[in-house]
C-alpha cells in the first residue's frame, strides 16, 4: 500500500491534501502549528503525524512559503530511499536543482511541482501542476498528484517547474498592474468602470486580472487574502533572477518587480496580492471601484 504525506497546510496545502484520502488509505499530514494537522485529520480523515513519521512516506508533498524552508526540512528530516519528494512550493529553480542532486545520492527522487489555480482550484481539485525533474519519477508520482490536479504538465529538468511558475506569476503581476493603471485612467475621465469591464472582458484587452481579480477582489473592495502579496513579490523576484541569469533585457518585468516589492513593503500585514493596487490608489487619489 502506497503511503502519502503532505507537509504544510496553508491556504493551498490544506485544500490539496484534502483530496488525497479519496485515492489513498495512508495519508499523513504535518504542519508547524500541529493543531492544524489535527484539525485536518478530523475534517478529512488524514493522519496527523510528527515530521519524523511523515517523511517516511512513499510520496511526500511539501507546500511551504519558500525553498529555504523546504531545504531546512529535508536536511533535518531526510526521506527514505526509494521515495519521491514532490515540492509544490513556489520555489527557486537553483534550489530545486541542488536539492534534486543531493537527494539523488540518497536514492530519493525530487520533483519541483508548483501549482496554479488559487484556493478555488485547490478546493475543486483542478489545479495546474507544472513539473520539473525526471519524467519517470513523475509517472510514479502521478497517481498521487491527480486527486488535486486538472492539468499535470512536465516542463523540463529540475528547476523548470519553478521557472514556469515564477514567470506565470510575473505575468499575473504585469497584467494586474496594467489593468489597475488602465482603470484608474478610465475613472479619471468619468467612465463607468463596471461597463468598461464588461466591454474589455469581451474584447482583446481581457486577462485574468480583468476577468477575475478586478471584479472579485478590487472593484468590490473585498481583497480576500487567498494569495499573499509578499509571496507574489517573492515570485516576481525569482522571475527577475531568471532574466538576470540569462543576461536578457526585460524592462517591463524589472519595473513590475520593483512595483510589487514596493507595494508589499508598504502594504498592511497579510495583504492579498490584489491589494497591490492600493499603492497606485494612494499615488493618484483615485479609488478603483
Amino acid at each position: 500500500m502506497i503511503s502519502v504525506a503532505f507537509l504544510g497546510l496553508g491556504a493551498m496545502g490544506w485544500r490539496m491534501a484534502a483530496h488525497l484520502p479519496k485515492a489513498f488509505a495512508d495519508v499523513r499530514v504535518w504542519n508547524r502549528n500541529f493543531d492544524k494537522a489535527h484539525a485536518h485529520a478530523q475534517s478529512f480523515g488524514t493522519q496527523a503525524c510528527p515530521i519524523e513519521q511523515a517523511v517516511q512516506a512513499d510520496v511526500i508533498f511539501s507546500c511551504l512559503p519558500t525553498s529555504r524552508e523546504v531545504e531546512a526540512l529535508i536536511a533535518a528530516h531526510p526521506p527514505k530511499a526509494g521515495s519521491i519528494w514532490v515540492d509544490c512550493t513556489s520555489g527557486e529553480p537553483s534550489s530545486a536543482r541542488a536539492v534534486a542532486a543531493a537527494l539523488a545520492l540518497q536514492g530519493v527522487a525530487f520533483l519541483d511541482a508548483p501549482v496554479s489555480g488559487q484556493t478555488i482550484g485547490a478546493e475543486k481539485g483542478t489545479l495546474t501542476v507544472m513539473v520539473g525533474g525526471d519524467p519517470a519519477a513523475l509517472e510514479r508520482a502521478r497517481p498521487a498528484i491527480e486527486p488535486f490536479a486538472g492539468l499535470i504538465q512536465h516542463v523540463g529538468g529540475s528547476g523548470s517547474g519553478f521557472a514556469v511558475k515564477a514567470i506565470n506569476n510575473m505575468l499575473l503581476a504585469v497584467n494586474l498592474w496594467a489593468a489597475a493603471e488602465g482603470f484608474t485612467t478610465l475613472k479619471a475621465h468619468g467612465v463607468d468602470l463596471h461597463g468598461a469591464l464588461a466591454c474589455i472582458n469581451a474584447s482583446s484587452g481581457r486577462s485574468m486580472a480583468t476577468e477575475m481579480v478586478l471584479p472579485q477582489r478590487v472593484l468590490n473592495r473585498a481583497f480576500p487574502t487567498t494569495f499573499a502579496l509578499d509571496l507574489l513579490a517573492k515570485d516576481t523576484g525569482i522571475a527577475l533572477d531568471l532574466v538576470h541569469s540569462a543576461k536578457l533585457p526585460a524592462p517591463i518585468l524589472a519595473l513590475t518587480q520593483s512595483l510589487f516589492r514596493a507595494a508589499s513593503d508598504t502594504a498592511e500585514p497579510n495583504s492579498d496580492f490584489s491589494a497591490s493596487v492600493k499603492m497606485l490608489e494612494r499615488w493618484t487619489n483615485i479609488t478603483i471601484d
